[in-house]
């Protein structure tokens, strides 16, 4: 499996209903294939300080934000191998570096409990993170089931489309099982393009058929809406 550790892209999010989706997937048919992972159910922990400053910030939409999560696309057990991802956006453009190392030993690293496992410029880059937000720690577990296709010409073009968004407060372990509180109505799926260059003409001319355009839906931003405004507070941004 092609494990790529640096990604330099633009990422444009829409949101479709199914009957667009399956519309747009047969449009695609042509161009793209599924991708290594196919189909999976992605697990996601999102770190954030005592007081969500890197939400706050992102739902402020700066010039520049970033966020820091392990994932993983299966359930896994503490010898699994998960992503540690730094993810950072600015000027529209996403820059996301990332290991892969065990998940136990993830967790005991970003708990300030053992040294990176890795040694790399990545790692180096998420101790700086690490340091420079003091309080960071594991704040939402956030899973969705995907389906990934890349394109067969085009180099670092894919199309991703999750379902079944699901978050939650509690119980934050990749090895739990999968549930939570939905984000999305059940007939809504959010289509991601993630392209170092331009979206195909092909694609554009199935986007301007179905007349969809594209939104700025954070998935962890989102959750943290609903869990701020559930529990009667007040959004302040950073």
């Amino acid at each position: 499996m092609d494990m790529q550790m640096i990604f330099k892209r633009y990422e444009i999010k829409y949101l479709l209903t199914r009957e667009q989706k399956e519309r747009i997937l047969r449009a695609a048919e042509p161009y793209m294939e599924p991708d290594q992972y196919g189909r999976s159910t992605v697990r996601n922990i999102y770190y954030d300080t005592d007081n969500y400053r890197l939400i706050r910030t992102s739902l402020g939409k700066p010039a520049y934000k970033e966020k820091l999560r392990v994932r993983s696309y299966q359930r896994t057990a503490p010898e699994d191998k998960v992503f540690v991802e730094l993810k950072k956006k600015y000027d529209s453009v996403v820059y996301k570096r990332r290991i892969y190392v065990e998940e136990g030993q993830a967790m005991e690293y970003l708990a300030g409990r053992a040294e990176a496992p890795v040694h790399t410029q990545i790692a180096e880059e998420i101790d700086y993170f690490l340091q420079f937000y003091q309080t960071i720690k594991p704040r939402v577990f956030l899973s969705y089931d995907r389906e990934a296709y890349a394109a067969v010409e085009e180099t670092g073009f894919r199309v991703t489309f999750d379902e079944n968004i699901l978050f939650r407060e509690e119980d934050l372990s990749l090895g739990s099982d999968v549930y939570g509180e939905a984000l999305l109505p059940p007939e809504y799926v959010l289509m991601e393009i993630k392209t170092s260059e331009s979206i195909p003409m092909w694609m554009a001319r199935a986007l301007s058929k179905e007349k969809v355009n594209r939104t700025s839906y954070s998935k962890y931003g989102h959750a943290f809406q609903k869990m701020f405004t559930q529990g009667g507070g007040e959004l302040i941004y950073a």
